[in-house]
């Protein structure tokens, strides 16, 4: 009975963020609210509105405002200092997320308001509590502002840095909340038998329910994009959500040894769930500094542009990203219900079959690389096999913003060649005369 109240606001959520979604794609395109330009390392080739943040921000209020007057979270709201220093913080983000998305801001800008947003939530008592030493420790005030700030900061960044493609933020998020939100659930009847309800699995319903709402405009190809001002709202959200679950696991729950490994699945679940973003966030700060330049400095080798260079479609790419997440916030799950080394099992398998899906494409490509240095030159240049000859310079001349339509129709052209020299009547050897 307890889930149907979450439903609610969830649905309340997805509700408001679609409305909205629709309400601000048609203002953004009568009044052009969106930059003309296409950057060198955008996916898309049409100026598409970015403002979709504001509406996942208003559904995400909305729902918080309605969950407050229903009796049954009450305790969530019985001390609003909370809640209102999520949403203060949640308020900032955004701000600056709408601000960089028209003004493109510096990263200095960008990362003081991040802090800020942190700050804030850590100021009002939303902070990690406690660790998995020794049974439950609890963090040393100062070192648990300081761990909480960093990986708020660390999950926002790591969420914006993959909002590349087309639907990859909003349904990573959605996918890895659903299990972060059955885990929440979960521990704390656990934990606490009589309490079902508390703000991490409130958080994350009602983040469900906003991607879910926004989904529809942000599918590909993309109507409408939740810009930097969506991804890092999500992103902070669910740090906060996070963070909030330490504090269902009380010192003196009387829990203790083998049972307290599942009680402490938030400290490794959102590593887990995050996984490929977080990856995705270390390569490319490695990667710029290595170069010289800022960690924050915008560049187009990213995993999700990768994927597509090894020549995954933009729809292949997203359900990847999909399937990887999936597979370790599930495999992670796991540990609740299964002894552990079946949980092992499932998340080595899972990975094993992500890999080969991952990879796949690169024996296609290798085999029309053979294909084209096989072909003649007249027939090279006519079905434009270069592109596909990795010693031939001119193969990277063609490689522009519609990659996968150029890469579909020149591995037509480079087959439709192989064939035509199949078909080619052979010169008479003297064993045939």
């Amino acid at each position: 009975m307890s889930l149907t109240y979450y439903v609610l606001a969830a649905g309340i959520a997805a509700l408001i963020t679609f409305t909205l979604s629709i309400v601000i794609l048609k203002l953004s395109q009568r009044y052009r609210l969106y930059s003309s330009s296409i950057r060198d390392r955008d996916v898309h080739t049409q100026p598409t509105p970015r403002l979709g943040g504001v509406a996942m921000f208003i559904g995400i209020l909305t729902a918080f405002w309605v969950s407050s007057q229903v009796t049954q979270f009450s305790l969530i709201f019985a001390d609003p200092s909370r809640i209102i220093a999520i949403l203060a913080a949640a308020l900032i983000i955004v701000l600056i997320g709408v601000a960089d998305d028209i003004w493109d801001l510096d990263w200095m800008t960008k990362l003081a308001g991040q802090l800020i947003a942190a700050g804030i939530l850590v100021w009002q008592g939303v902070q990690l509590l406690t660790i998995p030493i020794g049974g439950v420790t609890v963090v040393p005030p100062v070192l648990g502002l300081v761990l909480t700030v960093v990986a708020v900061v660390l999950v926002m960044n790591a969420v914006n840095f993959i909002d590349g493609l087309d639907g990859l933020v909003a349904g990573v998020v959605l996918i890895a909340n659903v299990v972060f939100f059955i885990y929440s659930f979960i521990i704390t009847d656990r934990t606490y038998q009589s309490e079902f309800f508390n703000l991490a699995s409130l958080i994350s319903a009602i983040l469900i329910g906003a991607c879910i709402g926004f989904l529809p405009v942000n599918w590909h190809p993309a109507k409408m994009f939740m810009g930097d001002a969506g991804a890092l709202l999500v992103g902070l959200l669910m740090a906060a959500s996070a963070v909030a679950v330490t504090g269902q696991v009380s010192t003196g729950s009387g829990i203790s040894g083998r049972q307290l490994l599942p009680a402490f699945i938030p400290i490794l679940l959102p590593l887990a769930v995050l996984v490929v973003p977080l990856l995705d966030f270390g390569l490319a700060v490695f990667r710029r500094l290595r170069a010289g330049k800022s960690p924050f400095s915008a560049d187009r080798k990213h995993l999700h542009h990768r994927l597509l260079d090894m020549g995954h479609s933009h729809f292949h790419a997203v359900l990847i990203f999909y399937a990887w997440t999936a597979v370790v916030a599930v495999g992670f799950l796991m540990f609740l219900f299964v002894p552990p080394w079946w949980a092992v099992l499932l998340i080595v398998v899972g990975l094993a079959i992500c890999s080969v899906f991952t990879l796949a494409p690169l024996s296609r490509r290798k085999a029309l690389e053979v294909a084209a240095q096989r072909v003649g030159a007249a027939e090279a240049i006519q079905s434009r096999a270069e592109r596909y000859d990795p010693l031939d310079a001119g193969a990277l001349d063609d490689l522009d913003d519609d990659y996968s339509s150029q890469r579909v129709a020149a591995e037509a052209a480079v087959l439709r060649a192989l064939d035509l020299q199949r078909r080619a009547p052979r010169p008479e050897t003297k064993e045939s005369q």
